[in-house]
């Protein structure tokens, strides 16, 4: 395969992504966002930092078919009160900043079989044979809204490792979209023995690409990619490894500014406004027709 070695350039991209569902025009107010977590994780390789990807189901209602980070909504197991206890990195945190990392480690393991968790007797982190073992067990019941991750904390005895995330950025989709989300998302690194395999229901393939890899398979068309994806894959690709990624989202977490794109009618075509303030560049994104088009189930 070959490895793009640079961004590529905003002005040389053919088949810009879906970025967001048609406007809803018939609303008289904006559609409340349902918050939701994602989480890039992260490993190191000979030609750069890689992020773990999925494809989503075509059937999806939002970015169907969309080459995404794993994440999701929170459930009502993410604000278990057990869970302070029961978390490693919770300290200091208030509850709806919890839940936000709690459901990303949840769909972590959901859609990945990655378990950022640790042996409550011995501290050591759950390696990958276990990590497969507990997948087995408890992901189907998880995605199932069976079970939270107090429920199998507790029955297997570790502590949820919420100290491996770190906040990366907060999106939240236009006020003027049918489906709305309030995005937080988390860098991770990938633990080295674990499996990282799609679950098969939401996401149907899942790929290693570093960000240039990504954004290059976008703009050539083999690809589709919303817009937050693409221009987080561009933050990501100004670090060389994940430690460096890491460092440099733990020292900016507390200045993360939040992204709501807002859209305007221009003689070039549609174009995205964000906060020069976020660190993307910008302020103003030129999209094209088909880059608003729905996701509609199919």
């Amino acid at each position: 395969m070959n490895r793009p070695t640079s961004q590529i350039p905003r002005s040389s991209r053919p088949n810009e992504p879906k970025a967001f569902p048609l406007t809803d025009t018939t609303a008289t107010t904006p559609v409340t966002p349902r918050l939701s977590a994602t989480v890039m994780l992260l490993r190191d390789s000979p030609t750069g930092i890689e992020v773990f990807m999925v494809v989503r189901h075509r059937q999806i209602e939002f970015a169907s078919g969309a080459i995404v980070f794993p994440g999701g909504s929170l459930d009502a197991s993410d604000r278990d009160p057990r869970l302070p206890a029961l978390c490693d990195g919770a300290a200091g945190l208030d509850q709806a900043a919890l839940a936000l990392r709690v459901a990303a480690a949840r769909e972590a393991f959901e859609e990945c079989g990655v378990l950022f968790a640790r042996d409550a007797v011995n501290g050591d982190l759950v390696d990958g044979g276990r990590a497969a073992d507990l997948g087995a067990k408890y992901r189907a019941r998880l995605e199932a809204d069976e079970i939270g991750l107090a429920d199998l904390a507790e029955a297997e005895t570790v502590r949820i490792a919420l100290d491996h995330l770190t906040r990366f950025a907060h999106w939240v989709t236009p006020v003027h979209m049918r489906k709305r989300f309030d995005t937080h998302f988390f860098l991770a690194p990938a633990p080295v023995d674990h499996t990282l395999e799609h679950d098969g229901s939401e996401a149907v393939d899942s790929v290693w690409l570093t960000p240039a890899e990504a954004l290059s398979e976008a703009a050539a068309g083999k690809r589709t990619m919303i817009f937050a994806t693409r221009l987080n894959l561009e933050r990501l690709d100004r670090c060389r490894t994940v430690d460096e990624a890491i460092r440099r989202a733990a020292a900016e977490e507390a200045g993360i500014v939040t992204v709501c794109p807002a859209m305007t009618m221009t003689d070039k075509g549609r174009m995205l406004t964000i906060p020069v303030e976020a660190g993307y560049g910008g302020p103003d994104f030129f999209v094209e027709t088909s880059a608003l088009a729905d996701n509609k189930k199919t």
